[in-house]
């Protein structure tokens, strides 16, 4: 059977400067299996599969797999399937809004002039780190316990562990150790930059799915939409604003916050069309 196919780039700041993520714009019939081999044999961090939506409020549901497993939610692959979709010929069922499916529940997408925006979810954990874990979270990033600044659960559906430390310039300089890492370990490091700078913020993700082996992240939506929700509840951050992502790896991602005047932290940036086509899947 042959399905449409779209590559899009997410969060770029210019062309194949975001992070990639494959679209099977209709995934009707694939089993749990062919969608895994497929995000595997992408090797991309996200593979999406648009199918109907469950939901009479959705206008379409999505699944989300890295090549190791399926994700509830994930805030690029959010984006990026959108664009897709809409590019696809997909029609809202209101002019001002679009509403995703996926296993964490419904997520809200608006356009704006500057791309599309989706609603971060509620965090399913949030808290205080406990000190055993922040000395191992130490480790892994090559640190002393006294360099992080702070650290919270900020899981909105992958697992993640925001830290907190000082600057930009030391998150850009960490060199972590991987082989210190334990089993599915979603680790978001975030550090500001001075005031007046064209970024508020630098942001790196490392994840792992398996013990001693992950991998750094492009641009990560669902960490940023639960970090922003951290540093603005806390008064660290003021929105609008934007973080910078990927830049250890060549990347210029570029992710734009906002938050509205009932409190909803918005997510959005730049998703772009780069491969349209068929597959034999």
């Amino acid at each position: 059977m042959h399905r449409r196919f779209q590559q899009i780039d997410v969060f770029g700041a210019e062309p194949f400067s975001g992070n990639p993520l494959a679209v099977v714009l209709d995934g009707t019939g694939l089993s749990d299996e062919a969608m895994q081999r497929f995000a595997r044999w992408m090797n991309l961090s996200e593979t999406t599969f648009i199918l109907p939506p469950a939901s009479p409020e959705a206008d379409y549901a999505v699944r989300i797999f890295t090549p190791a497993c399926e994700l509830p939610f994930a805030g690029h692959p959010t984006l990026g399937t959108c664009h897709a979709w809409l590019a696809g010929g997909g029609r809202p069922r209101r002019a001002d809004r679009i509403v995703q499916e996926c296993r964490a529940g419904l997520v809200p997408i608006r356009r704006t002039d500057q791309g599309l925006a989706f609603a971060a979810p509620p965090l399913r954990r949030t808290g205080p780190v406990d000190e055993a874990f922040l000395e191992h979270l130490a480790a892994i990033l090559r640190l002393h316990r006294s360099d992080l600044v702070d650290a919270r659960w900020v899981d909105n559906g992958p697992g993640w562990v925001g830290v907190l430390l000082e600057d930009a310039e030391r998150v850009l300089a960490l060199e972590p150790d991987f082989g210190r890492s334990t089993d599915r370990l979603y680790l978001g490091v975030v550090g500001p930059y001075p005031p007046g700078s064209p970024c508020a913020f630098e942001v790196r993700a490392f994840f792992g799915e398996e013990p001693g082996i992950m991998r750094e992240d492009p641009v990560t939506g669902s960490l940023n939409a639960s970090l922003a929700q951290w540093l603005l509840d806390t008064g660290r951050a003021r929105a609008p604003y934007v973080a910078s992502q990927g830049t250890r790896l060549g990347c210029r991602g570029r992710v734009r916050i906002e938050r509205d005047a009932e409190g909803t932290v918005w997510v959005g940036g730049a998703t772009t069309t780069f491969i349209r086509g068929e597959l034999a899947l």
